[in-house]
């Protein structure tokens, strides 16, 4: 388990982590995210004591990683994937990993194996493609068999049987009851993989929520419903707080309804249904409009006045 209490980061006037509270538990995939700048590198730098917080604390297992007497057992950690000697082969890496923490020689055989490298375990890092090097920094991450494991972008550059490898691992691990803390900008991949969220802006907490009550709160996108009696059922579903809109005659998207209020009227008064399909919003629609106000950078509409200038130009 991590936990950070009121974790803080200043550079000069500058502060990057903002009093940040939270707790990753055993047995989730919790995803941290947030816009470029929000402090999420600083704060998984905090969390292995690679960066030292200006206030509050954070521990892994009850302990600041700098007390844990063998740190690999406790926390396996990918922060950048290129942070490998380039002349090493991928076994040479992970036997050097190992002699610190008395793990044998099997054990690095099996992560090997476990990232698909078996084959280039005697190959130099430094020809190694990023998704290789990606898959590398995962064995290395859980070359300890550690009980906590946190990765920041781990499926960069990793083609699709990749990422899937990468998504059923994570969960995997998480389902073993250990507790998984990623990082990435992928709304997709996370929404499929993460069971709890915890999302900054500006080195502040903006929110730390399980998944579904995340995209809940969101505002959801209402309800589809088809029929043939649309007209019908849109008359028996008006009232106050309800929002009925339709793009053709027998389609409705109902807000302030759930679908099970829309079915028992419908079987109330007799209008057939063909399709009752609750609206969710996506994750990265959710998170886009959390963090409006977080982004560093806004980059301009596409189709803007400045685009147009450039093709004429051209």
């Amino acid at each position: 388990m991590i936990e950070a209490r009121g974790l803080s980061k200043r550079y000069g006037d500058k502060t990057v982590v903002d009093h940040l509270s939270f707790t990753v538990k055993p047995g989730e995939v919790t995803g941290f995210l947030g816009p470029n700048g929000a402090g999420k590198s600083t704060t998984m730098r905090m969390i292995v004591g690679l960066d030292a917080p200006t206030e509050g604390a954070v521990t892994v297992n009850g302990r600041r990683y700098a007390e844990q007497p063998a740190p690999l057992h406790e926390i396996g950690v990918l922060l950048d994937a290129k942070s490998v000697h380039p002349g090493r082969s991928a076994f040479g890496h992970l036997m050097a990993l190992a002699y610190t923490h008395g793990i044998p020689r099997r054990r690095v055989e099996q992560v090997l194996e476990l990232a698909g490298l078996s084959s280039a375990a005697h190959k130099r890092v430094g020809a190694f493609s990023l998704g290789m090097g990606q898959r590398l920094g995962i064995a290395a991450a859980l070359l300890g068999d550690p009980a906590v494991i946190l990765l920041d972008e781990p499926v960069n550059g990793l083609d699709p049987e990749g990422v899937l490898w990468v998504r059923n691992l994570l969960s995997g691990l998480a389902a073993e009851g250990r507790a998984v803390m990623l990082s990435s900008h992928l709304m997709t991949e996370m929404e499929l993989i993460a069971d709890h969220l915890v999302i900054i802006g500006r080195g502040r907490l903006l929110a730390d929520t399980s998944l579904a009550d995340f995209k809940h709160r969101a505002g959801g996108g209402g309800v589809k419903v088809a029929s043939v009696a649309a007209g019908k059922l849109r008359e028996v579903l008006a009232a106050p707080g309800v929002a009925i809109s339709s793009s053709n005659e027998e389609e409705l998207v109902v807000h302030g309804r759930s679908a099970q209020d829309i079915g028992l009227y419908a079987a109330r008064y007799g209008i057939p249904l063909h399709e009752l399909t609750p609206q969710s919003v996506s994750l990265e629609t959710a998170f886009m409009e959390l963090t409006h106000d977080s982004v560093e950078y806004h980059s301009a509409p596409v189709g803007t006045d400045a685009v147009s200038t450039d093709r004429k130009a051209a």
